[in-house]
């Protein structure tokens, strides 16, 4: 499968930034043009709390033979602070009006963390605009099984991002013991600004997808990392029990695995996005097991 993401290195253009001002929001924004003869569905990617577009930079070589979508939240890399706190939704309906400036009628959605939840609103808000949906190390939101309270308190701060040392030095806690790709992860850190960091934490204050999952269609791959901290493994099997069409994979890592085992995940996404896709089911739908009859 490497093979795959290798043989179509010519056809990516450099990513082109942009400040666009879409509904009144004002964001960065990048966007990946392909020039494959056979491009394949654009994606729509929603990065982690604080991380701003440079840190999905190399997932974005993986898929050279599509359009990639994805902006700076607010107050987030080098997207303007906001005034103002906002909410999902909020974030949903600029990026459905970003598809509309591009011109992209339907995308594949894929989230990481803090932006697996935004993928989850996303495909629920507008799911005429939704292809297929990847949640990576993420959780159905207000109702998630917490992981290492250690490991959380450094995830709530800010410092993580605004001090590269800070960020190489615990990446082993933060990220499930692996430091595979730490240096080069940390050298691509734009530090948010302070409200802009609260203002995202804020804006899933009371949020839950678990009530809207179960009328989702999309096909939906959940990936979890076995030895993440944050997000522990029973979050992904919360949405894949809730999602009905949706299917677990657990992989090896901890909660950034996309950087740190980006070579044996990144095929399992591609594999994903290029199956074909059959007729999709209701959770009403769904296979129902036998009760068992009492003796």
């Amino acid at each position: 499968m490497n093979n795959a993401a290798n043989s179509d290195t010519e056809h990516h253009h450099q990513a082109t930034m942009e400040l666009l001002r879409i509904g009144g929001r004002t964001m960065r924004v990048a966007t990946w043009r392909t020039n494959s003869p056979n491009p394949k569905r654009p994606i729509l990617f929603f990065n982690g709390i604080g991380a701003n577009i440079e840190l999905m930079e190399p997932l974005a070589e993986w898929f050279k033979d599509r359009d990639i979508i994805t902006f700076d939240m607010p107050g987030v890399g080098r997207s303007p602070t906001p005034i103002f706190p906002y909410r999902p939704w909020m974030i949903s309906r600029y990026a459905c009006k970003l598809l509309d400036h591009h011109k992209l009628e339907v995308v594949d959605v894929m989230g990481v963390s803090w932006g697996g939840a935004m993928a989850q609103q996303f495909a629920f808000q507008h799911p005429r605009r939704t292809g297929k949906l990847i949640l990576a190390a993420t959780s159905a939101g207000m109702l998630m099984v917490p992981g290492d309270p250690e490991v959380l308190s450094k995830m709530a701060s800010p410092k993580r991002y605004m001090a590269p040392n800070y960020m190489i030095e615990n990446f082993r806690t933060l990220y499930g013991g692996e430091s595979t790709g730490s240096v080069d992860h940390a050298s691509r850190l734009l530090p948010p600004s302070i409200p802009g960091y609260l203002h995202q934490l804020g804006c899933m204050l009371g949020w839950t997808s678990a009530w809207f999952l179960p009328f989702m269609r999309a096909k939906t791959l959940i990936l979890m990392g076995n030895k993440d901290k944050i997000v522990p493994v029973i979050n992904g099997k919360i949405l894949a029990s809730l999602a009905p069409n949706a299917k677990l994979k657990v992989v090896e890592g901890g909660h950034l695995f996309l950087v740190s085992r980006a070579h044996e995940v990144a095929p399992i996404m591609r594999e994903f996005l290029d199956e074909p896709e059959p007729a999709l089911r209701t959770a009403s739908e769904r296979p129902r097991r036998p009760i068992a009859k009492a003796a």
